[in-house]
């Protein structure tokens, strides 16, 4: 599951975005209200976390934006806590609405009801192609090969290039995603995590035909290659 964080506070956003990840999402960050509305078209996510008070474009026209052309459910951040500006938030069509401070277990339970309303729950299957990845047992299977059980950082890291298939995914996103924003991703654990990943899907792994290495940039999984 993909979402997009907006909100103008770089620190609380990367609060947000490391909470997501480590519960086992995909994170697109937005530093305004314009460039949200450009990842949601570019990202297609399937959820937005957004604040009330951004520069460029204010979240209310943000949301109002999203919801005219997709269903997509939007929760809604504020340090407002007037019921007027609830009201305005959920007539702009904002699934879910919460004033700030809140813990970060607090917003992951209630992204969760999100996903279990529209019926998107994380555990759900992943599939492109040929390939699918079953988030909550952690396998993924290729055609018609068995399915192969992968570790949780193996999960994550094919999660991410499963979402971005046929695209080059840069390493520094990849960092973020499998180790979190605090960490504990480089480059050689990297190498070694894709390595002991093409033991387990390629036919053959000293020659890759399934998860690509794009030479100074990144990794790209090509489905047409399973």
């Amino acid at each position: 599951m993909k979402i997009l964080v907006a909100d103008d506070d770089r620190e609380l956003r990367n609060i947000l975005a490391f909470a997501f990840r480590q519960a086992g999402y995909l994170v697109i960050e937005a530093p305004d209200g314009e460039r949200a509305l450009t990842l949601f078209d570019e990202e297609a996510p399937d959820l937005v976390v957004l604040d009330v008070n951004m520069p460029r474009v204010d979240g209310f026209e943000v949301c109002r934006r999203l919801r005219a052309r997709s269903r997509t459910p939007i929760l809604m951040l504020t340090v407002r806590g007037q019921e007027e500006d609830v009201v305005v938030g959920l007539d702009a069509g904002a699934d879910d609405y919460m004033t700030k401070p809140f813990s970060p277990q607090t917003l992951l339970a209630r992204v969760r009801a999100l996903f279990r309303r529209a019926r998107m729950e994380a555990g759900n299957e992943h599939v492109v192609g040929g390939i699918n990845l079953d988030l909550e047992t952690q396998q993924l299977t290729i055609r018609d090969r068995p399915p192969v059980k992968l570790t949780r950082l193996e999960t994550r890291l094919i999660q991410l290039l499963l979402a971005h298939a046929g695209r080059v995914v840069r390493t520094e996103r990849l960092y973020g995603h499998v180790w979190g924003t605090r960490g504990g991703g480089d480059r050689q654990l990297l190498k070694q995590l894709v390595h002991r990943l093409r033991h387990k899907i390629e036919v053959d792994p000293q020659q890759p035909a399934i998860l690509l290495t794009e030479a100074g940039v990144g990794y790209r999984l090509d489905p047409d290659g399973a």
